[in-house]
């Protein structure tokens, strides 16, 4: 996220100056498309760069190898099974900001984190999702 602010702030916030200052330069603003679209475009550079610093200002570090493993919380690594249909499946409890499904991280707001935190292994939790009531056996808990 830091990157991320560096670079809005030090190449983008710059590079959108240049263009509201060239539009700027072509005459009457008020029929200029092209400065409109770049002061439009400066809004939201500047809110995303705010958004950023928000998160960072409210960004805690984990020192991962101090979590706790003998229950489920953020950061955990989860095997669990499905008791009705038997599949198994593994997800990494993360922050809202952090989840990517496609690689098994789910969001420690969603239904099934939520149903997890704080099980033990072998205890069995009760997701409410959209389609349903899903029993989820916790098979094992580690480290990311």
């Amino acid at each position: 996220m830091q990157e991320d602010l560096d670079r809005l702030t030090s190449i983008e916030r710059p590079k959108i100056s240049r263009q509201i200052a060239e539009a700027r330069d072509k005459g009457d603003l008020s029929e200029n498309a092209e400065y409109d679209a770049a002061k439009e475009a400066q809004g939201l550079l500047e809110l995303r760069i705010a958004n950023l610093q928000d998160q960072l200002a409210k960004t805690r570090i984990i020192d991962e190898t101090k979590i706790d493993i003998s229950k489920v919380q953020i950061l955990s690594k989860v095997r669990i099974k499905n008791r009705k249909t038997k599949a198994e499946l593994t997800y990494i409890i993360v922050a809202e900001s952090e989840a990517d499904l496609r690689n098994g991280k789910i969001s420690v707001s969603s239904p099934i984190a939520k149903a997890l935190l704080g099980k033990k292994i072998g205890e069995v939790a009760i997701a409410n999702i959209p389609a349903g009531m899903l029993e989820l056996e916790v098979l094992e808990i580690s480290r990311v």
